[in-house]
């Protein structure tokens, strides 16, 4: 490094150490995930990345990277690359929306706020891919299909929007955002996009609100009132959501401590937490073992299969921390492909309610094209249940098998005992090997649950001193009409007032009008407003 890009990045090796450390934190594990098994960890459902073009000598990258495969995802010498996600048109050919930025910018890696979202195709989802044209300027994108086939490429602070995905021309708008009272999580930025089964969208921000828009396009509405992730100390960013045939899922990445954390939910509202780590530097393998020793794996994006289920993810990666790297060095970014362990299809047949008293658990097992599980499944080796069983070893044996009557799927009987399945489980989980010891794993639909459910939602309640009234509306956000529910609205610890939330259709509204218990003290004062269905409590949100 010459004395002119250290005087242009005003950093000398105290202020590069000082960056480093400042760029990682080790995170302490909970001791438990010593003992999670193979499948475990969403890590494990990566695979070894296709193979291609070897590095060529005098590439850029520190030593760590020269082992790379210089044709998987894009990659230029003079453009610096990040973000970015990929989408299919009929035709086969795979389109990636990915930013960047001239390597030799004056600011090096800090030009990132003058990025350009540039349209990229291959033939393979792995690339490489290849630069058609440049969209707009933006930062972070996320592209995806509206249900019209228009696409939207999503940027910070706006999108672009097109006919078609190849389009020469992209329209940059806004997005309107309600948050309906409630404070904004960390501002709206980062923002990560989820298709309901309705095509409507669910919405993801940065600081983990969950936002709901009925097209994709219309005001996005914010539902949640505190983020959405894990309770542990971490500095999130970068979350990536989507829905399959059964649940979603949500990965957020913790850029401090390098460590994402992995979620699932049936409605995207209210999410479990997988133990392990969803990803962590060096995910990125070769067949021979070989690992690419990337220093940051950031924006991670999925490319789902027609079941939703993920089979590639790609990220930007970089082999320095950012700050290190400056224009015209041996330092840049690029975005990668890794490919994913796609899972099993799976169904359980209990039709009633599975408690720890149920005698047997049946699972359905589904063939699909190129899998057959009457004679590839390790039927020994499998354990079903509750991800907190199963994730350890421990779940459901199974005891016997048969033969689908209709076609080659197969039906294991498992021994109900030790299932840890409760009453709120909405998705149990199988992990195993086939005979060949490859890792088999999948989430079960239960026949019993509702995996449309509706999501009742209350705005701030308004006060009418003369009247002594206080008056609350509730919306459905979900995709049901919702039970007859009840409304108790709350100030300091005392009940203020109650009612009842009649039917309602998705996305219809009611306003309450209630009569206090007692003489209003203040519109001003904050306000708890909880929803209850059925005794259950649906919804909890303080309003300051």
């Amino acid at each position: 490094m010459n004395s002119k890009k250290r005087l242009l990045m005003g950093l000398t090796a105290i202020g590069i150490c000082a960056l480093l450390n400042a760029q990682v934190t080790d995170r302490p594990r909970p001791a438990e995930w010593n003992h999670l098994v193979p499948g475990a960890r969403f890590m494990d459902r990566f695979l070894p990345m296709p193979d291609g073009t070897p590095a060529r000598q005098h590439v850029w990258g520190t030593d760590s990277v020269q082992n790379r495969y210089v044709d998987n995802g894009i990659e230029l010498p003079d453009i610096s690359f990040w973000g970015g996600n990929i989408l299919q048109t009929p035709d086969g050919t795979y389109h990636l929306y990915v930013c960047g930025w001239p390597e030799r910018s004056p600011r090096g890696h800090m030009f990132w706020g003058n990025s350009t979202v540039f349209h990229a195709v291959s033939d393979s989802l792995h690339g490489p891919f290849k630069i058609q044209n440049s969209i707009g300027k933006g930062h972070n994108p996320e592209a995806f299909r509206l249900d019209d086939g228009r696409v939207v490429v999503y940027v910070i602070d706006g999108y672009y929007i097109a006919d078609r995905e190849d389009s020469p021309v992209w329209t940059y708008q806004t997005f309107d955002f309600d948050s309906r009272d409630r404070k904004i999580i960390e501002g709206l930025s980062n923002l990560t996009f989820a298709r309901r089964p309705d095509g409507s969208r669910l919405m993801v921000c940065r600081g983990g609100g969950v936002w709901i828009s009925r097209d994709g396009l219309s005001p996005y509405r914010q539902l949640t009132s505190k983020r959405v992730y894990p309770d542990v100390d971490g500095r999130f960013e970068d979350p990536v959501v989507w829905r399959d045939s059964l649940q979603y899922h949500l990965i957020v990445n913790d850029w401090l401590g390098r460590i994402a954390f992995y979620q699932r939910s049936k409605d995207g509202l209210h999410w479990v937490t997988e133990q392990g780590e969803a990803y962590v530097p060096g995910i990125s393998f070769h067949k021979d073992g070989a690992v690419e020793h990337w220093f940051k794996y950031e924006r991670a994006k999925v490319f789902q299969d027609p079941q939703g289920r993920a089979v590639q993810m790609n990220f930007a990666v970089i082999d320095t921390i950012k700050w290190e790297d400056l224009p015209g060095d041996r330092h840049s970014s690029k975005n990668i492909c890794i490919p994913l362990n796609k899972g099993l299809l799976l169904s359980v047949l209990n039709e009633e309610l599975i408690t720890p008293t149920t005698k047997r658990i049946e699972v359905r097992i589904h063939a699909e094209p190129g899998f057959n599980p009457q004679t590839e499944v390790d039927v020994e080796s499998l354990r079903f249940g509750s991800y907190t069983e199963v994730n350890f070893g421990r779940g459901c044996k199974a005891m016997k098998t048969r033969k689908a009557e209709d076609n080659d799927d197969l039906i294991v009987v498992f021994n109900g005992k030790h299932s840890g399945i409760t009453a709120d489980e909405f998705a149990p989980k199988l992990i195993g090997r086939t005979v060949n010891g490859e890792l088999l794993y999948g989430y079960a639909r239960l026949p019993y649950v509702d995996y449309r459910p509706a999501l009742l939602s209350a705005r701030r309640p308004q006060c009418d001193k003369k009247k002594n009234l206080l008056s609350v509306q509730i919306e459905n956000f979900g995709l049901s009409a919702s039970q007859a529910s009840e409304v108790e609205i709350r100030s300091g610890g005392e009940k203020l007032a109650q009612g009842e939330v009649p039917i309602l259709a998705p996305y219809a509204k009611t306003e309450l009008t209630l009569q206090p218990f007692s003489t209003l003290p203040s519109d001003s004062i904050p306000y708890e407003v909880i929803i209850r269905t059925n005794g259950v409590e649906m919804e909890k949100v303080t309003f300051e």
